[in-house]
């Protein structure tokens, strides 16, 4: 069987109904007295190899009361992906430990900015905690949510949030596409390799 009767096979099963989900598996933290099956170090290494695009996560300004902060939310990514078609869905992995998730959260919303290889500098600025990320960079409220949309950015898509899945140490958050656009600029995205641009 080729490639196209495969597919169609898939299609066929497909349509034959729901697709019944495998058992979740069981999934724990290494305790003290356990060896780590993987080094983490090793880990970073050899996962540093896979060249990665950059993006910052940016969700409008909550009540500052609610979050003890006024100003919009924002933090640079390079773990995000395209996810659905039909719906249309991206996701994005965010630290279990990041102070600008739960904000995030809290607006139900956000916006993708994809960077551009002259928008390094920016990345830091968004990579860095306890600073006002928003500070001298300008930007426009997104369509659908109000996101920031940075000014300068190759591609934006504005999402609802639509699921939140534990993922380790990470939580990996899927987003209902609600708007999307790109610039016709023929700047190269803003690459990550081996920890350094690119």
């Amino acid at each position: 069987m080729g490639h196209a009767g495969m597919a169609a096979a898939a299609v066929r099963y497909l349509r034959a109904g729901p697709v019944e989900p495998l058992p979740r598996p069981e999934l724990r933290c290494v305790r003290e007295d356990e060896r780590a099956p993987v080094d983490q170090a090793e880990f970073r290494r050899v996962l540093g190899n896979f060249a990665s695009g950059v993006t910052v996560v940016t969700a409008p300004a909550a009540d500052a009361a609610d979050t003890g902060s006024a100003g919009p939310a924002g933090f640079a990514c390079q773990s995000f992906s395209s996810l659905s078609l039909d719906p249309p869905l991206v996701a994005f992995m965010v630290a279990r430990t990041s102070t600008t998730w739960p904000r995030i959260a809290r607006a139900g919303v956000f916006c993708v900015n994809v960077l551009g290889a002259s928008q390094a500098g920016l990345c830091r600025a968004f990579a860095r905690s306890g600073t006002d990320k928003f500070a001298g960079v300008a930007h426009t409220p997104s369509p659908v949510s109000a996101s920031p949309l940075l000014t300068g950015a190759l591609a934006w898509i504005d999402c609802t949030i639509h699921a939140v899945h534990t993922g380790g140490d990470h939580l990996i958050v899927v987003g209902r596409v609600d708007a999307l656009g790109a610039t016709d600029d023929d700047e190269p995205p803003l690459l990550f390799h081996k920890g350094r641009f690119l």
